[in-house]
């Protein structure tokens, strides 16, 4: 059997041949957009894919597509006809239609795209995030960040966007010229396209971690399909945790993400989530004005009230001290009056008092003048019976030995010693010669100092 043998250009235009023959018509074909390419020439081209059943495996199917500049032009319009609501980019679910092509000088086949249905994206997007915010709402998180206590003067603000993407001109310009000394802590992530959500919700927790006291997430505005990120399962799980309140600044007046919904507190773009923070400290600030003139009046007030308490207090206290006064100079007046007439019962009464003790004194004064001169009359009389000179007179004598000292006994002397004895009308003085004690002369010598016994010596020389 003979079999013609063909040249590979004669095969590839047989094989586009049949395909153009048995697939005549466009098709409509949903699936992933992946690997998309803009190229040079204004063509586009990308890969159409059905994603695997697990979460990061290879695509089920793929099919290459080219969208040619002209037909791109058609697409462009149509898409600005519904307000522009999807970008095509990595990742975005999409239902395009186009014809089956067999490219040769590649030798693939792949899909002619002509236009694009719009609803079916949105249709997609409405749906998952639906099914994300029921299942966060069955879960109980759905408001867990609104319920985040937001301090009266957040000053260290954690902010995720794009560092040097419009939206991070745009808050950092509110700052500058708030004039409050915002600390700015910048976690830089990409906020668009197929997988940035990982990055996103990494971005989030890193801020959540550095001490802030709130949290901005900020991108600029866009398609549907370039705002999807914030819709994302993860991105939100990251705002339902963060420990400080999550403030979202995302798109454009008309856009509200899944992020927007979960969020503490949700603004319409960057600039209004910058501009909300530097209200909340404009707004702390005029309560403490506030405050300031309140309790400045309030001050005014008590003192007025104050004074005017002092006012008739000062007068209750003036018309009191008179009465206490008056009161007290009558009590005065009247304890003097008593005082007086007690002193003068009392002064007669000591007058009386002093005469009595005077006459006593006197009567006493006089009894002991009499006694007194009967005791005097008395020792002059015992003088007179003890003076020597009546001892003398009755013819006693007293006897003295050379230093004048009165002999009192026989052994006071010795033979040879000269004495002088004194009579009642004279002196005589001798020499002792001789002395002869006797017991009984010794028994009866007198007892007074004042008289001496009678010489009894042998022989004496007297002189007159």
């Amino acid at each position: 059997m003979n079999q013609s043998t063909l040249t590979v250009g004669e095969l590839c235009t047989l094989i586009r041949a049949v395909i153009e023959e048995t697939m005549p018509d466009d098709f409509w074909v949903e699936g992933e957009i992946s690997g998309l390419h803009r190229a040079r020439n204004g063509h586009v081209y990308f890969d159409l894919i059905e994603p695997g059943e697990d979460p990061g495996a290879s695509p089920a199917a793929t099919l290459p597509v080219v969208l040619f500049r002209d037909t791109r032009d058609r697409v462009n319009r149509l898409l600005k006809r519904h307000g522009d609501p999807i970008r095509m980019s990595d990742g975005v679910s999409v239902r395009i239609q186009g014809r089956v092509d067999y490219y040769p000088p590649s030798g693939r086949v792949q899909l002619r795209m002509s236009s694009i249905d719009p609803t079916f994206t949105l249709g997609r997007l409405t749906a998952h995030r639906d099914a994300l915010l029921a299942a966060l709402s069955a879960e109980g998180v759905l408001r867990a960040n609104a319920a985040r206590s937001l301090v009266p003067v957040p000053l260290r603000v954690g902010l995720v966007t794009s560092v040097g993407s419009a939206a991070y001109a745009d808050i950092s310009k509110v700052f500058e010229r708030s004039g409050f000394a915002f600390t700015v802590v910048e976690v830089d992530t990409p906020v668009q396209g197929a997988g940035v959500e990982v990055q996103v919700a990494a971005a989030i927790r890193a801020a959540d971690s550095a001490g802030v006291d709130v949290l901005l997430v900020a991108r600029g505005g866009g398609s549907k399909t370039d705002l999807a990120v914030f819709d994302h399962e993860r991105v939100a799980r990251a705002i339902t945790s963060a420990r400080v309140p999550v403030v979202t600044g995302i798109g454009h007046d008309i856009d509200r993400s899944v992020a927007d919904e979960v969020a503490h507190t949700s603004t319409t773009t960057p600039t209004a989530a910058a501009q909300f923070v530097v209200g909340r400290v404009e707004d702390w600030l005029d309560r403490l004005a506030d405050r300031e003139t309140h309790l400045v009046a309030a001050g005014r007030r008590a003192v007025q009230r104050a004074e005017q308490r002092l006012e008739t207090v000062r007068s209750g206290v003036a018309v009191l001290t008179r009465n206490v006064l008056d009161r007290s100079d009558r009590q005065l007046t009247s304890r003097c009056g008593r005082l007086v007439r007690t002193a003068r019962s009392v002064e007669r009464r000591a007058l009386g008092q002093i005469a009595r003790g005077v006459a006593r004194l006197e009567v006493a004064q006089r009894h002991g003048l009499t006694v007194a001169e009967r005791r005097v009359d008395a020792a002059a009389a015992q003088v007179r019976a003890l003076d020597p000179a009546g001892a003398l007179a009755r013819g006693w004598s007293i006897t003295r030995d050379g230093d004048g000292r009165v002999v009192r006994s026989a052994a006071a002397v010795e033979p040879g010693d000269a004495v002088t004895t004194q009579l009642v009308d004279g002196v005589l003085t001798s020499t002792i010669t001789a002395r002869t004690h006797a017991a009984r002369a010794h028994a009866a010598r007198p007892q007074h100092a004042n008289t001496d016994h009678r010489n009894t010596s042998g022989t004496s020389e007297e002189t007159t």
